[in-house]
């Protein structure tokens, strides 16, 4: 079974990776929970603690459909300092193989080079990491195997762009009626 790696830091944005991982799962997808620190229990930025299902140094990640970065500080920047993540992410990107990062996480692709020529958005303050990207302020945007989204407020709309690009609009559909989403 394919699986899309949620990637975890202390620090992490609470509402965009658990609302992006209870949507992805809703929509019967597989999700891991990946700490890239060396504990299990990973903090969010408003100290809610987190399980994660596994280590990144234990994953190798070969049935992977889609990468996702959740933002909050300092998870974001140290998802962006993490060598084997960035090496990852750039193998994805290289593959034209779907990554998501929302908020202050698209500055991980913007570090890396691979927003250039992107249309993009991130939390506001951190467009200064994406160079040569088209940085639009908008909730979510989409541009090519790239999905970012803008911060906490656009976390349903962030996981739900996540579940069209892999199950289509009317896995989408489906579960914005389960869900009562207007």
């Amino acid at each position: 079974m394919s699986t899309i790696y949620v990637f975890f830091a202390d620090g992490f944005e609470e509402i965009e990776a658990l609302t992006s991982i209870d949507v992805l799962r809703r929509a019967s997808l597989n999700v891991e929970m990946v700490s890239i620190t060396d504990k299990e229990v990973v903090m969010g930025a408003h100290d809610v603690p987190v399980v994660c299902d596994s280590f990144f140094k234990d994953n190798d990640f070969a049935d992977a459909d889609l990468l996702l970065l959740p933002g909050g500080m300092p998870g974001a920047g140290t998802l962006s300092n993490h060598e084997g993540l960035k090496a990852l992410v750039t193998e994805f990107f290289k593959a034209n193989k779907p990554v998501a990062a929302i908020c202050a996480a698209p500055m991980v692709f913007g570090k890396l080079g691979l927003a250039k020529g992107k249309t993009v958005t991130c939390y506001p303050g951190f467009e200064q990491y994406m160079e040569g990207a088209n940085c639009t302020g908008e909730m979510v945007e989409v541009d090519g195997n790239i999905i970012t989204g803008k911060g906490p407020g656009a976390a349903m709309d962030f996981a739900l762009t996540v579940v069209d690009k892999l199950c289509g609009k009317e896995k989408v559909a489906e579960l914005v009626e389960a869900m009562c989403i207007k």
